[in-house]
């Protein structure tokens, strides 16, 4: 079976299904070109208020396929870094895209599905569920920004820890070190991650817009710098039509309705 990526909708959601059950969900190409796609058409659709990406099966997915980077070895460097920029491509949109992204995960998230995973703005994890970043098992180095993520989450030394060792990581360390956003009985990863999505796509949408992009621009910001943005977002969101209808539900006592 050919890789793919699947794209269903549950509600306002749209789901974003890593389809290569046979080799455990392994990315390529072809999905991170699909994965890119799937965000530019949603981002400009007013029926998706958030995204899901899920493995199909029992795992998230197992990361780049071995058998293909074998194959790229006998090839120029450069075949290797272009599919590489196909990776980045989609963590990029994934992270700039204006509404949330929630990662559902089962089994295992290793490799680049680890790195896919962290660039969800949430993580929904099967208490079973495993990471790994097991590049130095095979004499390689992290992509898809897994480095990036890890050094700004955590101390350096369990950074170091992780991908130095390269062993699986459980999904309640991760919890308790606030890389997972909530912990499901197995095989329920997905239905708390449309939940989750459920309570998000009744939000605004330019609230959250707006709370994406402060929190992507925090870290690379002077707090001087970020008070003037958080100002710019604050009085546009203010005098956006859905402010009106956020005060004045919250003054009658009443549930918003959102545009």
């Amino acid at each position: 079976m050919t890789a793919q990526l699947k794209s269903t909708s549950e509600g306002r959601t749209m789901v974003l299904t890593l389809a290569n059950p046979s080799q455990r969900n392994a990315l390529g190409p072809e999905i991170y070109a699909a994965g890119v796609e799937a965000l530019n058409g949603a981002e400009s659709s007013d029926e998706v208020r958030s995204v899901v990406i899920v493995g199909d099966g029992a795992w998230f997915s197992a990361g780049g396929s071995l058998q293909r980077l074998v194959q790229n070895r006998a090839l120029d460097p450069a075949v290797q870094a272009e599919s590489i920029e196909g990776l980045h491509n989609w963590i990029d949109s994934i992270r700039t895209f204006p509404k949330p992204v929630i990662a559902a995960v089962e089994g295992a998230a290793a490799g680049a599905g680890f790195s896919l995973a962290l660039a969800c703005d949430f993580v929904i994890a099967a208490r079973d569920a495993v990471f790994a970043a097991s590049y130095s098992n095979v004499a390689l180095s992290p992509d898809g920004g897994l480095s990036w993520h890890l050094a700004q989450s955590l101390p350096r030394q369990i950074a170091s820890e992780w991908l130095m060792n390269g062993e699986r990581i459980a999904a309640e360390r991760l919890h308790a070190l606030g890389l997972v956003n909530q912990l499901t009985d197995s095989g329920q990863a997905l239905a708390g991650a449309l939940a989750l999505a459920a309570t998000l796509n009744a939000r605004a949408s330019n609230s959250l817009a707006s709370i994406k992009e402060l929190l992507s621009d925090a870290r690379g910001a002077s707090l001087s710098a970020h008070l003037s943005a958080e100002r710019d977002h604050f009085v546009r969101n203010l005098h956006h039509a859905n402010a009106g209808i956020g005060i004045a539900a919250f003054l009658a006592k009443k549930p918003p309705q959102y545009g």
